[in-house]
């Protein structure tokens, strides 16, 4: 994913509301499986982590995107921003095109 798409995709992420809250019980199987739903129907998600989780945003972050195959857009204090692009034909998000390098 290029700066600029990770930009568009920053730009989009800033007026969603969070879909998912991960708590003190961290990020389980059941969890995972809600992230992965939520990213095959919308593609960016937006995710709460509270305060009573022990673990930081940026590590719960690269274990979601991991076990998930998806982006890790942002992270910002207890927010966590992740992209998936649709498997389908019709893709929700229209990304900027990657520049080529000559």
């Amino acid at each position: 994913m290029t700066s600029k798409q990770r930009a568009y995709l920053k730009s989009l992420a800033m007026t969603m509301d969070p879909v998912l809250q991960i708590g003190k019980g961290g990020l389980t199987p059941e969890l995972t499986a809600a992230i992965a739903e939520a990213l095959a129907a919308r593609e960016l998600i937006k995710i709460n982590v509270l305060q009573n989780c022990e673990w930081e945003a940026s590590d719960l972050a690269q274990t979601a995107a991991e076990r998930t195959r998806s982006d890790v857009v942002q992270v910002i204090g207890r927010k966590i921003v992740l992209y998936r692009e649709g498997k389908d034909d019709k893709k929700k998000i229209e990304l900027p095109p990657a520049r080529k390098k000559a």
